[in-house]
């Protein structure tokens, strides 16, 4: 499971994923007012590698309409708008939420500049596995990340890592170093679990969430990119273990 959709038209009908395929009106809306409500970030998907990632404003089943927000000016909007055909998938936590997007139009002006609207999805899928569960490290080892800041590239980091998945990671950041912003891409990140699994990926932030006053800091929430196959298992030996440590010790 990862922030890229399935293929267009390869889950439409598989009966293999009706376990996963939501048509429920209320169920539906449910979900959708999670996403605008939460914040979360949601990916625009289109054949070609088109891919722009943005916010969801609103989701109107009366006014039969999702909007999301949008810059003209970013080049993957016109190609978001030419091609005919997108998905849009998101998080809420380790749930990956996909829909198809039918009717895409750009909206200008009003109070909140530009817009992309599309069709109110009939159905949408919402994605959840075993292996996507997160866990927190063991305060007997404190994994980090190591990175540039994107922004500063002279600026060599250390971040403690909060908890992991077999997709992705959260990072601390502390309040005196600067800000991180969403949607950024971060080429190489040196990830030390433990003594027997250390990760050489990529990161794609999607979410900057608060924490309490006193932490000092703010969660990065982020997908991990470019685990080979060897990485994934030493991440999923990682994971197991620690699952098991912490049902033994009672803090699961």
């Amino acid at each position: 499971m990862n922030t890229q959709p399935m293929p267009i038209g390869d889950y439409k009908s598989s009966p293999s994923l009706d376990e996963y395929r939501i048509s429920s009106p209320v169920e539906t809306q449910a979900i959708l007012k999670q996403l605008c409500d939460g914040g979360s970030f949601v990916t625009l998907s289109a054949p070609g590698g088109v891919s722009y990632t943005t916010l969801m404003w609103t989701a109107d089943p009366q006014r039969g309409h999702v909007s999301f927000s949008a810059d003209p000016a970013d080049p993957q909007v016109p190609a978001l708008l030419e091609s005919g055909e997108a998905v849009a998938a998101g998080y809420l936590d380790s749930i990956k939420v996909q829909f198809d997007l039918a009717g895409l139009v750009l909206v200008r002006g009003g109070v909140n500049g530009a817009a992309l609207n599309a069709e109110y999805p009939r159905e949408l899928f919402r994605f959840q596995r075993r292996s996507c569960f997160r866990v927190k490290p063991l305060h007997t080892h404190t994994p980090a990340a190591k990175l540039r800041h994107p922004a500063i590239p002279d600026m060599p980091l250390e971040l403690r890592v909060l908890d992991i998945s077999l997709t992705g990671l959260a990072l601390f950041l502390p309040q005196d170093v600067p800000a991180i912003d969403a949607g950024v891409k971060i080429g190489r990140c040196l990830v030390d679990l433990d003594a027997d699994t250390q990760l050489d990926i990529g990161l794609h932030v999607h979410h900057i969430t608060s924490l309490n006053p006193s932490s000092k800091g703010v969660r990065l929430g982020c997908e991990m990119t470019g685990l080979d196959g060897g990485s994934m298992r030493a991440l999923q030996r990682y994971i197991d273990y620690t699952q098991k440590r912490r049902r033994d010790l009672g803090t699961a």
